[in-house]
């Protein structure tokens, strides 16, 4: 199958999905979640390309900034899917709570926030004059 053909179907999926959840929100938050974890597991099973700090500025015998660059492999490119997906399913997510929320143009935590009740001033004790007293005199 054509690589063209296989991003293509791969980029119709994930919209497929990101359409889905916009309109059952629960499918958007269930599949932000999974790919949350799968990118995690993605990252962590990878294997590190050079382990001590001469490989990060091209001690391991090349002449780039990050060391020798071999082929792509597969927990390479899951790992690039994986965070387009989770960019995707965050975007969405946003845009989803900003129209839910209404366009007000408050920020999140005046939307939610629990705004205290006016309460009316405790009344004072009637105030008694208080006695005078000579000053002293020198």
């Amino acid at each position: 199958m054509p690589r063209e053909v296989k991003w293509a179907i791969s980029l119709l999926v994930g919209l497929g999905l990101l359409v889905l959840g916009w309109r059952f929100y629960f499918v958007l938050i269930t599949l932000h979640i999974l790919i949350c974890g799968l990118l995690i597991m993605v990252v962590l099973l990878q294997s590190g390309e050079a382990a001590d700090l001469a490989g990060a500025f091209g001690g391991a015998g090349s002449q780039t900034a990050f060391g020798p660059r071999g082929a792509a492999t597969f927990f390479s490119k899951a790992t690039t899917w994986c965070a387009i997906m989770f960019m995707l399913t965050s975007m969405a997510l946003t845009m989803h709570q900003n129209t839910t929320a209404g366009s007000s143009g408050r920020s999140v935590l005046q939307q939610f926030s629990k705004t205290a009740k006016p309460t009316a001033p405790a009344a004072l004790p009637p105030a008694t004059p208080a006695p005078a007293t000579p000053a002293p005199s020198k």
